[in-house]
């Protein structure tokens, strides 16, 4: 059995992969510690010895298990309240969790994956994004190495069809949202439209637990009429800019609390996705940030 000193060696390195396959086959940051905490817990009682690369093995550990609650989650969501959007996960300097952070964690590509079938959103995650042999990936679908490859290459060329490459640079991504915080926080309407694209849509995600709306809201001019009458009704305290899945995005606070986050996504360098996260449920692990 591994000596207990190298075994928090490595996890103290491998950690951040651990959550970071969780968080990407799950999109929940709370159903990713209970993977951590199961993962760490199945690693303290193994026979690591013969173990080659500890990083794979925790990592298809990690997987195996998210992939069980992706299963039953899945099921869930058929009865989820509105529009369903994965849990912000804060990945710039205000991170309370480390996370390997690429494309693969921002909300969008999230979004796609989610469309995905369970098999296709595995094999794709644990290949493209962490290297995984077919063989281990087999082992954690129970299926074939070759099952598991055609799996990725499906999954590989959906993605594709329908996540284009961010058109912006990041330094004009957080212009952008920097401009929509102030014409947000001054009720500027003008302002506001000039910033949507016209076929700009907006989601909300309240899942039942607050008032939110439950439809997709469409049409840039639309929006930002909704966003000054949302803005003068539930003023907030202060609104933050951060990072959230490696992308711009903004905190909003009242009363000492977080209530909300917005993220986009942007065509013809204007906002053509917005998205914002109500459920105080997928907030509870962001209440202790104060950014900035």
């Amino acid at each position: 059995m591994a000596a207990p000193e190298a075994l928090v060696a490595g996890w103290a390195e491998h950690r951040p992969a651990v959550f970071g396959v969780a968080y990407r086959l799950l999109g929940s940051v709370a159903d990713a510690e209970d993977v951590v905490q199961d993962v760490w817990l199945r690693a303290a009682g193994a026979d690591l010895g013969e173990v080659a690369d500890l990083r794979a093995w925790l990592v298809t550990v990690a997987a195996r298990r998210a992939y069980d609650i992706l299963k039953s989650a899945r099921v869930r969501r058929e009865s989820y309240v509105g529009p369903w959007l994965p849990e912000p996960l804060l990945t710039g300097s205000d991170a309370s969790e480390p996370v390997l952070v690429d494309e693969s964690v921002g909300t969008a590509m999230l979004l796609v994956m989610e469309r995905l079938s369970p098999p296709e959103r595995v094999a794709f995650v644990l290949h493209d994004v962490f290297g995984v042999e077919f063989g281990q990936i087999a082992e954690v679908l129970g299926s074939s190495p070759a099952a598991a490859r055609k799996l990725a290459s499906r999954a590989r060329r959906r993605v594709t069809e329908e996540r284009e490459p961010a058109p912006l640079t990041r330094a004009e991504r957080e212009r952008l949202v920097t401009a929509f915080r102030a014409a947000y926080e001054t009720g500027d309407l003008a302002t506001l439209v000039s910033l949507m694209h016209p076929d700009a849509v907006y989601t909300t995600d309240g899942g039942g637990q607050v008032h939110a709306a439950r439809k997709l809201i469409r049409g840039g001019q639309r929006i930002a009429g909704v966003l000054v009458r949302v803005g003068r009704r539930w003023a907030p305290n202060r609104i933050d800019l951060v990072e959230v899945g490696g992308e711009p995005a903004l905190l909003f606070h009242r009363m000492g609390r977080v209530f909300a986050v917005d993220t986009f996504d942007f065509a013809d360098g204007r906002i053509i996705a917005y998205r914002r996260v109500l459920n105080p449920e997928k907030l509870t692990h962001l209440q202790a940030v104060t950014p900035g």
